[in-house]
């Protein structure tokens, strides 16, 4: 949901500082509508501490689904979304950031990670840290992510140890991982299915629904992270890798291993993302699915599969009222060659636009999507029938 920096060919000098100037607020702003994460401003050279800083957000949403037929019978639903609250700053040189959210029906830490900047160039963190995988801070424009959220693979966070190494040209970030934020199989938790990212919990039973809780539980253990982007001009082209073990509650019982070949293209008011995921689950003893959790429900996705995408958007600066800016995009994703029997694709196409206004910022998307996590489906369904959801996000960040 953020894109990078522009360089603007207009004549009107004028117009270009503006532009200019619209462009850091709207990268502000988008930073802190998914995540304060700031891991990508090193910040050795301060001479004093900054202090912790308190932050937030409030959302709320609409939503016109033709799946759900209650909801079309009403005309839709307005609900609320999420309070969180955000710290962020540093005291004696090492960095905090932070979040917490609140929902209606789930509590959960986003992150939570403390840092230091060794030099101008290297950055430790430990804690909850962003796992350093894909086109980065996010591989997607718009309110629902692409579909490697649902699988694990964009925005993920877990409790280990990362470096990062970053310069005008280069951008290398190494992890690992010991557990994923909830403290793995054995994490001190009610309920493992109420966290924001989504992880692995469990392997799924021939005779298992797709959305029951697991009989089998497991988790991530012992993961390392790999990513390496380069910066040519206004493109960065990266490479991202990713291995770990499957635990139970008494031994390894697999493996997965993820990689993926992304870049991330400004030229003037476009931004072009695109990236080829793929990633595998084995397993001892083979199952074609898994069980995942997140935002307090189960779902299942396949144990392996390929996923593409291809995100355009167009960054209009306006003058409306308070409205400064309107991002337009279309976000494509494809999910294949899924484990299984698992015939049909997942495919999700996002039209929509970002609505800058102050500290209020607004999602306007049509999704079109079949087999798609929140529109009406599952990755690990094997429907050919399309799904509609029109929905508008509105939060106030502060």
């Amino acid at each position: 949901m953020c894109f990078s920096s522009s360089s603007f060919s207009a004549d009107d000098e004028a117009l270009i500082k503006k532009v200019n100037q619209l462009e850091k607020e709207i990268q502000a702003l988008k930073d802190s509508v998914n995540s304060a994460d700031s891991e990508v401003e090193l910040t050795v050279d301060k001479k004093e501490d900054t202090g912790i800083k308190l932050g937030g957000a409030v959302r709320f949403q609409y939503s016109y689904e033709d799946y759900n037929d209650d909801n079309t019978s009403r005309g839709g639903d307005l609900d609320f979304d999420v309070f969180r609250l955000d710290l962020n700053g540093e005291v004696g040189g090492v960095i905090l950031s932070a979040q917490y959210r609140w929902f209606q029906y789930m509590n959960v830490i986003h992150h939570a990670w403390a840092g230091y900047d060794f030099d101008e160039k290297w950055q430790g963190q430990i804690g909850i840290t962003r796992v350093p995988f894909g086109n980065l801070n996010y591989n997607s424009h718009n309110y629902f992510f692409s579909s490697n959220y649902y699988v694990g693979l964009e925005d993920d966070y877990d409790a280990g140890i990362k470096f990062i190494r970053k310069t005008d040209e280069h951008d290398l970030r190494i992890a690992f991982f010991f557990t994923d934020e909830m403290g793995g199989i054995d994490g001190y938790v009610d309920d493992r299915s109420d966290r924001y990212s989504y992880d692995i919990v469990g392997v799924r039973a021939n005779d298992e629904g797709i959305y029951d809780e697991p009989d089998n539980a497991a988790a991530e253990h012992n993961t390392i992270s790999l990513r390496y982007a380069y910066q040519l001009s206004n493109v960065e082209l990266g490479f991202s890798y990713l291995s770990g073990d499957l635990r139970d509650s008494s031994s390894s019982i697999g493996e997965r291993t993820a990689y993926a070949i992304h870049s991330d293209a400004q030229f003037d008011r476009w931004n072009v993302k695109l990236q080829y995921t793929d990633y595998e689950y084995d397993f001892d003893e083979y199952s074609p699915s898994i069980a995942v959790g997140a935002y307090s429900f189960y779902d299942s996705i396949p144990s392996e599969a390929k996923l593409y995408t291809v995100n355009v958007a167009y960054l209009q600066p306006v003058e409306f009222g308070p409205i400064t800016s309107l991002n337009f995009y279309n976000n494509y994703n494809l999910m294949t060659d899924k484990s299984g029997d698992f015939n049909n694709d997942t495919i999700m196409n996002v039209l929509g636009v970002a609505i800058s206004a102050g500290g209020l910022y607004t999602y306007v998307d049509l999704v079109r999507a079949k087999n798609q996590p929140f529109v009406g489906g599952t990755m690990a369904g094997d429907s050919d029938d399309w799904q509609t959801r029109f929905n508008i996000n509105f939060g106030y960040y502060f």
